[in-house]
């Protein structure tokens, strides 16, 4: 499911056929969308819309055009308006200088106070921005939406999109991004972490290729949503599941009961979730944020039983699967039997295996167990995450204490005599020496070398 986090359906251009659209979009595979107020009669039609409309949700709020018209009255609409259920933002605002309908001093001071409003209300804001760059930071900065916000229909550079980011914003990614010389823009929507990516149309407006200067309509999000699934290097599925999670999360738009995931698919893998059990306490670990991977819930209500995970693979057997990952959001080799178990049962069936470890495996048991390995896995990924015992003991607190590190090393020197192959894997963080962790790993050890980015999980 896909949706829409910015139009304008209350517009004249929908008129006529709303309710075509609104079927167009649900055939589409749009579960919600969010109808974006411009100016107070605008914003109260978005509300009517919303209360006619289950799958529809509203923000109220002034366009920097319409700055000029606001009065003291404006704000105590505003109020009234957004104390309606599905009222979930306010905006569209912020500041535009390229047509200056506004002059940039009144639409600062009425950008100023929405995100004041909009923190009063408890509520995100939906910011337009163009070619204001500067100033609508400074404001940002001066005044930062509590609860948060997106950069509507971003069109900022690589500085600006950092400073968006910083500040806990969304991105939203909108039509421009399938244009033909929108390469700049694809390559800082693929730098984005997809966690903090929206989609929208800004219907009627922006239509995506293969509409272009046509009138744009929710079902059209697709086409943005399949770029973006590309420079992601994810599926159609992965990126709707994503941002629809990420919608619900800024906006507080409900979700039916969700249930924690034994197996997860991202791209062409399977991953497998045995444990949220871990022998690390990394203070850099995503699950200290969110137990959501790529908008799968691996919150595990209980550990699976090997029957229970083949099962769960079972389920999923009709995927083109490339392989099998035994990760979640715990140590996977926690639950080694388990691992043996499945591998028994599915290996026959031509897939490869994979185990995403921190590479303590002989520490938890006390034992070398990678000949219990041999023949069932083919491929182990190790996180090294630091290129040295005193950094590791740092970031990673390990239950086991000093030593650790070196245990880890000597586990993947090891594991070479059992498992085709390994791969180490290292978080770009700040502090961590890359280029020693990349020798440690290919000079020392003899294997794989990987980087992994810091803000994107799975």
């Amino acid at each position: 499911m896909l949706v829409d986090s910015h139009a304008h359906l209350e517009m004249p251009r929908f008129a006529d056929d709303l309710e075509a659209v609104l079927r167009r979009a649900c055939d589409a595979g749009i579960s919600h969308i969010i109808n974006i107020g411009s100016d107070e009669q605008s914003s109260a039609k978005s509300v009517e819309l919303a209360t006619q409309h289950e799958l529809i949700y509203a923000a109220v709020g002034i366009h920097p055009h319409e700055a000029r018209l606001v009065s003291p009255d404006t704000y105590n609409h505003l109020r009234k308006l957004a104390a309606n259920p599905k009222v979930v933002a306010l905006g569209e605002m912020g500041l535009d200088y390229h047509y200056m309908h506004s002059p940039a001093a009144i639409q600062q001071e009425v950008f100023k106070q929405q995100l004041q409003l909009a923190n009063e209300l408890e509520l995100p804001v939906v910011i337009h921005q163009r070619e204001a760059e500067a100033d609508a930071l400074k404001i940002l900065k001066e005044h930062p939406p509590a609860c948060g916000g997106v950069m509507h229909c971003f069109s900022g550079d690589e500085a600006m999109l950092r400073q968006c980011l910083s500040l806990g914003l969304y991105i939203s990614a909108a039509g421009p991004i399938t244009f033909k010389k929108a390469q700049g823009l694809r390559q800082l929507i693929a730098r984005t972490p997809a966690e903090k990516l929206l989609l929208e149309t800004d219907a009627p407006y922006l239509a995506p290729v293969p509409h272009r200067g046509k009138r744009n309509e929710p079902a059209y999000v697709k086409y943005t949503a399949q770029v973006v699934a590309e420079l992601k290097g994810l599926s159609l599925e992965d990126i709707g599941r994503i941002t629809s999670l990420n919608v619900r999360n800024l906006f507080g738009i409900p979700a039916g009961e969700e249930q924690s995931r034994i197996v997860y698919p991202i791209r062409r893998s399977l991953y497998v979730n045995l444990t949220n059990r871990c022998s690390n306490d990394c203070s850099f670990c995503a699950r200290n944020k969110s137990y959501y991977v790529k908008g799968h819930n691996l919150i595990l209500e209980h550990e699976p039983s090997a029957e229970e995970v083949i099962e769960a693979i079972q389920k999923q057997a009709g995927g083109d699967y490339e392989e099998i990952v035994f990760c979640g959001f715990g140590e996977p080799l926690l639950r080694l039997e388990v691992i043996i178990q499945v591998a028994r049962q599915i290996k026959p069936h031509g897939y490869k295996i994979r185990i995403n470890t921190n590479g303590q495996g002989n520490l938890i048991h006390k034992r070398n167990i990678l000949p219990e390995l041999a023949g069932l896995v083919d491929a182990l990924s190790v996180s090294l995450n630091t290129e040295d015992e005193a950094k590791y003991l740092e970031l990673c607190h390990p239950q086991s204490g000093a030593g650790a590190y070196n245990a880890i090393k000597e586990f993947i020197q090891q594991a070479k005599q059992y498992i085709p192959e390994i791969s180490v894997t290292v978080l770009e963080m700040p502090g961590v020496d890359i280029a020693r962790c990349r020798q440690i790993a290919e000079a020392e050890l003899g294997v794989d070398f990987r980087i992994r980015a810091y803000n994107q999980v799975g």
